[in-house]
């Protein structure tokens, strides 16, 4: 086949492919809210969720963040969502993974406060996205009822997105959640050796 056999043949695959996209673009007309949950072993959860939030900022949406277990460590995410004040509200909760504090009760205590301040960012209609970042983790270890965070979620505004973090999602949160991708590990430095590092981890 010549060059523009080849390129004529590719016209028509891609021109049958749109053909058959826009059929099926044409059937998705709902426009809500999702919960969205990122969860798995692998490095990226918090990642692809800040993601989303810098295009919500990026579209005006108003966001608010909450970091449960992450503690008050400064991170590059927090220095660059600081450049939007009127957009983003972001706190951070906890005082450090659970194995640093060594202290159920405080830990408890350091979750209900976080989610305390979530539960007002959901009720509150102006903010379009809520990242709870890190909530996996307290659900996993039973730092708040279960069934308290999924009627809150279940009864979110129609038109917010709420994104949860953290492995091991419990089965009844991906059960309600419109959205859920698991992410693995593949390789990871942090096995050979490589320490943490700005702009990577934090």
């Amino acid at each position: 086949m010549t060059e523009a056999e080849i390129d004529l043949r590719h016209a028509e695959k891609m021109a049958k492919k749109k053909a058959a996209r826009d059929k099926i673009m044409a059937t998705k007309t709902i426009e809500k809210g999702l919960l969205i949950v990122n969860t798995g072993k692998g490095k990226g959860k918090s990642t692809a969720a800040f993601g989303m939030v810098c295009r919500a900022v990026g579209h005006g949406f108003r966001v608010g963040v909450v970091q449960f277990v992450k503690g008050r460590r400064e991170t590059g995410e927090r220095k660059l969502l600081s450049a939007f004040p009127d957009q983003v509200t972001m706190v951070a909760m906890g005082d450090g993974f659970t194995w640093e504090t060594q202290d159920r009760q405080r830990d408890i205590a350091a979750a209900r406060e976080a989610w305390d301040k979530a539960k007002a960012m959901i009720a509150d209609p102006s903010y379009r996205m809520v990242l709870l970042d890190e909530l996996n983790i307290v659900l996993r270890y039973d730092y708040l009822p279960l069934d308290e965070v999924l009627d809150t979620l279940r009864s979110k505004p129609a038109d917010t997105h709420v994104i949860v973090t953290g492995r091991n999602a419990k089965d009844e949160l991906i059960e309600i959640a419109d959205l859920v991708s698991e992410i693995e590990v593949v390789k990871h430095p942090f096995r050979s050796g490589v320490k943490p590092q700005a702009g990577i981890e934090f």
